[in-house]
């Protein structure tokens, strides 16, 4: 499976918690939070997992906060130009 297919059924999974996401909101979301797993899991200096994994823990990350994802944005600036376009 490439990482359009794992970004495209996350980003669907996302949206179907979370309304008030565009389309290319929740697809930026699914890319940041991939993103950040994989840098942390890396930091830490744990040995790479697979995409399997990644997937599982952006799943239960959309699951736990992705209905209240789009309020992030008012708090967190930083991120405003990469979520509203």
């Amino acid at each position: 499976m490439d990482m359009n297919e794992y970004f495209e059924r996350l980003t669907n999974e996302l949206l179907e918690k979370n309304d008030r996401l565009t389309y290319a909101q929740a697809r930026t979301w699914v890319e940041l939070l991939w993103e950040d797993f994989e840098t942390t899991y890396a930091r830490a200096g744990w040995s790479y997992k697979g995409k399997e994994l990644t997937e599982k823990v952006v799943r239960q990350w959309i699951e736990n906060y992705g209905p209240r994802l789009h309020e992030f944005v008012a708090t967190n600036p930083k991120y405003k130009h990469l979520l509203n376009q």
